[in-house]
């Protein structure tokens, strides 16, 4: 395996790994399309926890050694495999058809899997270093073994059973990661750690993107389908400009400032865990924005003042709320400043799912759109009179 230096950037390799939870993360959003209720999403946040381990466990080891030499190509293109076979599993993980291979079962035992070649390159990549190996050892006691054990006893059920099994598993790794701390990883080349977690936001709003093309698959075209697809283009377009405009030049750079077990922490913190939020918000928003292009096309079953309904009237709002809230969280962590937009504008959307489902959906599409446009110009504005504010002392 090739050591990476500090000026390393990313390789076409990890692109290419990138694409299989490209159909991963469609996957998440068909589970919950599938049959909306609020079960059924946190299912699905949880199958996405889970799946976000799996790419974060390469985005650190791709940061200290090459993925496109020598054995760890190799390890990637198998990881692939494994995620690919993940991913045909995740639409029946809670309601695993009669006949075949247990759906449930297959995903624990890939996930598995995945963890395992995960440790096992870190440690062929480290011969030199104990620090690290001792790390690895208390993760694998703390934040694979438990977690594991608990998936492999909920798939053996269904329902909340099952469910509930699984969640306390992801409590349990990422608890467990927290525990075992900082010591022993490293960060080796923050440009591209920063540039990694932002294709995978990318990649989530991809997902956005190709929902409404899924939502009005099959139905015709009309002005209205034009104006809800324009809507959500520009709420793309929105939590977009947020992310690259706003917050990972400021993480990147506060990241590159850091040494040694600071910078890990902050690595930790900013982009394993708070980036999560960013990828689940946009899942979940991507649910609401397939069905509010599903019912402004399909005018056969649906009137244009139709609102959504249910779960999926609040993960249309909903979903933006807990992206807003991460990026406060990043915010905050970084600068130490309170983003006081964003966290006003997170919480009332959280909360607005009642409201939505009192509009027709395509208002209530456009309604967000400009919200979020609003609330990225006022912290845009905030942060450039702080930086005046700086520059001035």
């Amino acid at each position: 395996m090739v050591a990476t230096g500090d000026d390393h950037a990313v390789t076409p390799a990890e692109l290419f790994f990138d694409l299989v939870f490209v159909y991963a993360i469609t996957q998440v959003t068909a589970l919950m399309a599938a049959a909306p209720s609020p079960v059924r999403v946190v299912g699905a946040m949880v199958v996405l926890a889970l799946l976000w381990w799996c790419w974060c466990c390469f985005a650190w080891l791709g940061n200290v050694v090459r993925a496109d030499s020598g054995a760890l190509f190799g390890v990637l293109v198998t990881v692939m495999a494994v995620v690919l076979i993940v991913s045909l599993a995740v639409p029946d993980v809670f309601a695993d058809e009669p006949g075949g291979l247990s759906a449930p079962l297959v995903f624990v035992l890939c996930y598995g899997a995945v963890r395992v070649l995960h440790l096992a390159s870190y440690w062929i990549s480290s011969p030199g270093d104990p620090t690290l190996r001792a790390t690895l050892r208390r993760t694998a006691l703390t934040s694979v073994v438990p977690p594991l054990v608990l998936l492999l006893i909920g798939s053996a059920y269904s329902g909340r059973v099952q469910l509930l099994l699984w969640l306390g598993a992801v409590v349990v790794d990422y608890l467990g990661i927290f525990v075992t701390g900082s010591s022993g990883w490293r960060v080796n080349s923050p440009g591209h750690f920063s540039e990694r977690h932002g294709l995978i936001v990318i990649i989530a709003l991809g997902e956005s993107i190709v929902a409404m093309g899924v939502g009005v698959s099959g139905l015709p075209l009309t002005f209205a389908v034009l104006g809800a697809s324009a809507a959500g283009l520009l709420l793309s377009a929105g939590l977009w400009r947020l992310y690259f405009r706003q917050l990972g030049e400021a993480a990147e750079h506060r990241l590159a400032g850091l040494r040694g077990d600071d910078r890990t922490r902050f690595a930790r913190d900013v982009y394993t865990f708070l980036h999560l939020p960013l990828v689940a918000g946009v899942v979940l928003c991507a649910l609401g924005m397939k069905k509010v292009l599903q019912q402004v096309a399909d005018t056969g079953h649906y009137g244009l003042a139709e609102p959504l309904h249910g779960v999926v009237a609040w993960s249309l709002t909903g979903g933006v709320g807990v992206y807003l809230v991460g990026a406060a969280a990043i915010v905050l962590r970084t600068t130490g400043r309170r983003p006081t937009a964003l966290a006003a504008g997170g919480v009332c959307c959280l909360a607005a799912g009642p409201l939505v489902g009192l509009v027709p959906a395509m208002v209530a599409l456009v309604a967000l759109a400009t919200v979020v446009a609003a609330l990225v110009w006022l912290h845009g504005r905030r942060r450039a009179r702080t930086f005046e504010a700086v520059e001035a002392a």
